[in-house]
């Protein structure tokens, strides 16, 4: 006989969660339930995370075990998948609103405006959400610059910490506030409030203030799209600003058996922490006592990306700053050929 709901009133609203029994972390022995009721433990911080924001879900609606993965070309059997698109059948309350992929094609997509929009995605298998660096109705304004320090191979938690803190100084100089917090994996971000800016610009901010950091550290810190040239370096993924680029949101899931979590920090704790530190047991605790490290930036005045662009511009006097997009985005003004360095040769690199 199939399990019966369970009902949660979230924000005076019902959020049916299904299964609620369903093994979900196995390895630390938590259910579906709960890991609704962690989601709810970081209730205004993942509300402020995700506020107004189209958000892609990843949906893992087996749970996550030794082996889950995610549905690729490479592995079309995979356990879970991305959805961008609103689902058909939402709730009159659910909010969404309108994006535009890079083909400039408009879809509708989840925006959530309350936590019970959350929990219901959460019913749905989201562990890990995405949003937008955008605020509906003005989803084609960028109001998030959000640096992604990514570790490659021969790099770790600590190199991209100290890469970070650097980048805090850079960030400085270019008029902006930055807001670290851990990826949930080897990683760390940091997001700075911005006057709203299209794409382009908040791309090119960037690749400015990556190229900044790379000068500054030349042997710890790297730019460069193709991996054949990044070394054992931090790579700053500048494309990660690109239009429909997905990037978690704190407080979301890593799915992996230890469900670590994306954790807002403060600069004084970056260096002492561990990615492990943060999971699904201990960060409602952190959070009850702490509140969100990141209610400053919310509540931050947004700063121009006038400097990042004056920096662009400099390294495009010296000949062509513009960087590849992702293979999946049409060709666009100013790109490079992409093609990568070891195959370069005059009849495909002009």
């Amino acid at each position: 006989m199939p399990e019966a709901p369970v009902e949660l009133t979230v924000d005076g609203r019902s959020v049916r969660i299904s299964s609620p029994s369903k093994p979900y972390f196995a390895a630390l022995g938590l259910n579906k339930l709960q890991v609704a009721e962690y989601f709810l433990s970081v209730g205004p911080g993942i509300l402020a995370a995700l506020k107004d924001r189209p958000t892609t879900m990843e949906r893992w609606p087996g749970g996550v075990g030794e082996g889950s993965s995610l549905v690729s070309k490479e592995n079309p059997d995979g356990d879970a998948f991305y959805q961008k698109r609103a689902p058909k059948a939402v709730p009159d309350w659910v909010q969404t609103a309108t994006v535009r992929f890079p083909s400039g094609r408009p879809a509708q997509q989840v925006c959530p405006a309350d936590l019970a929009t959350i929990l219901w995605m959460v019913n749905l298998g989201t562990l890990r959400f995405h949003p937008w660096p955008v605020r509906a109705p003005q989803t084609d304004l960028v109001d998030q610059l959000r640096i992604d320090l990514d570790p490659q191979p021969g790099t770790d938690f600590a190199a991209a910490v100290a890469a970070a803190l650097v980048l805090r100084e850079v960030l400085d100089e270019a008029g902006l506030t930055g807001f670290p917090k851990t990826s949930g994996g080897r990683g760390v971000h940091v997001f700075a409030p911005i006057v709203p800016a299209d794409f382009i610009d908040a791309r090119h901010a960037a690749i400015a203030i990556g190229r900044a950091l790379a000068r500054r550290m030349p042997e710890q810190v790297t730019v460069n799209w193709w991996k054949e040239e990044r070394g054992a370096r931090i790579f700053v993924d500048f494309n990660q600003m690109a239009r429909d680029r997905l990037m978690t949101s704190a407080y979301s899931i890593r799915p992996t058996p230890a469900g670590r979590v994306s954790a807002p920090l403060a600069w004084d704790e970056l260096p002492s922490v561990s990615p492990d530190d943060f999971t699904l047991l201990t960060m409602p605790a952190r959070f009850a006592e702490q509140g969100d490290p990141w209610a400053s930036l919310y509540a931050s005045d947004p700063a121009p990306i006038t400097t990042a662009l004056e920096w662009y511009a400099a390294d495009d006097a010296e000949g062509g700053a513009e960087m590849p997009y992702p293979p999946e985005y049409p060709k666009m003004p100013g790109e490079p050929p992409r093609v990568q360095p070891s195959k370069k040769n005059e009849a495909n690199w002009t």
